[in-house]
């Protein structure tokens, strides 16, 4: 798996807008000339990662924009092949990576890598959920049935 690597304190994580709706474009291009590790983070249009892009290039050797694809498809949008484009808006600037941030499922992490990202985010529930892939599906299907039957019996039911 492949993980940022961060410099102590001259790494930041700098949201892309604050909470009045202004960009943060300034603030990035500034800390990004300065050669701070940037971590631009809540991302969630094409255009954001347009402008952000633009304002780390020619920043640090390393940069990171985490778009929250899983926030996308909660809005009921595909997010695969809108961080297949991120991906190839940042093949220019080989020193940004792209984190799919907010994954819901395993699903995900195959989507990420499908996409092209370079790093996905990943929750505890979903790393213990890793143990599933590729399990048999009549296998799952009486693991969930006996664990309805456990759940009954636990709640006083007679079966």
């Amino acid at each position: 798996m492949n993980l940022p690597r961060w410099s102590g304190r001259r790494s930041r994580f700098p949201a892309v807008t604050n909470t009045r709706r202004e960009n943060s474009l300034d603030l990035v291009c500034r800390l990004a000339r300065q050669g701070v590790k940037l971590n631009v983070t809540a991302l969630m249009t094409l255009q954001q990662v347009k402008d952000v892009a633009a304002a780390l290039a020619g920043g640090p050797s390393s940069a990171y924009i985490s778009m929250f694809a899983g926030r996308i498809a909660d809005t009921g949008r595909d997010p695969v092949p809108i961080m297949a484009e991120a991906v190839d808006i940042l093949r220019p600037h080989p020193n940004i990576e792209l984190i799919w941030a907010s994954p819901r499922e395993v699903l995900n992490i195959f989507h990420a890598d499908a996409a092209g990202c370079h790093i996905i985010t990943v929750t505890h529930d979903l790393l213990h959920k890793l143990a599933l892939i590729g399990k048999d599906l009549d296998d799952y299907s009486l693991d969930t049935v006996k664990m309805f039957h456990r759940d009954a019996a636990q709640a006083g039911y007679e079966l």
